[in-house]
């Protein structure tokens, strides 16, 4: 029989620019990334021609049908029977899914990181811990506008109208009501160094 142990799931979720993603660099650096298989949600966008315009000529990105999420469901359960699984690569400055593939090999951790992964039930449940990182509307905003136009190459105003017609509804609708499910929450993102600390310390009780 194969007595290799079932990873732990690890779950980060939160609005955009909350500060999940730099709680899940802090859980890599902090853990080792050679114990954490790291499967970011935002990698599995559909290609932007099989994302429908809104009425207002905008393309929703952050409504839960933007993304491929079976194929993300796909991939943590490969990784929980300890297989090594194949996932996508997408090019957020033309927002197009490359045709070659990231091999991602098995882990003791799973980790997970998104903005919608609280709010699909059948993710959800595959997780073993769910945190959720909170952080005040203006701070999330002005973070995304920075790194919108310094990372992806977009302007003020395309950032604030994109905020205004898809980001901050969706947000209300999906995001902020998916925090319930959370087992912990963590204020401030992150600049809550002892919230990060306590985490890691966590997650490597859970290794030993």
């Amino acid at each position: 029989m194969n007595d290799r142990k079932c990873p732990v799931t690890i779950a980060v979720a939160g609005g955009t620019g909350s500060g999940k993603t730099t709680i899940s660099h802090a859980i890599l650096d902090r853990v080792g990334t050679q114990n954490i298989a790291y499967l970011p949600h935002d990698i599995y966008y559909k290609d932007i021609a099989d994302i429908p315009l809104e009425e207002n000529r905008i393309r929703n990105f952050d409504h839960p049908d933007a993304l491929d999420t079976h194929i993300l469901i796909e991939n943590i359960k490969h990784l929980q029977r300890g297989e090594a699984t194949e996932a996508p690569i997408y090019d957020f400055r033309d927002h197009r899914r490359r045709p070659e593939t990231n091999r991602v090999e098995p882990q003791p951790i799973i980790l997970v990181e998104g903005i919608l992964i609280f709010a699909e039930p059948e993710l959800r449940q595959l997780f073993d811990v769910k945190i959720f990182v909170d952080t005040d509307a203006d701070v999330r905003f002005i973070r995304r506008l920075q790194r919108d136009i310094a990372e992806r190459g977009r302007t003020t105003e395309s950032v604030i109208e994109q905020y205004l017609k898809t980001v901050r509804p969706m947000h209300l609708e999906f995001v902020e009501p998916s925090k319930r499910y959370a087992d912990v929450i963590i204020p401030e993102g992150g600049f809550n160094t002892v919230a990060m600390d306590m985490v890691a310390d966590r997650i490597r009780t859970m290794l030993k």
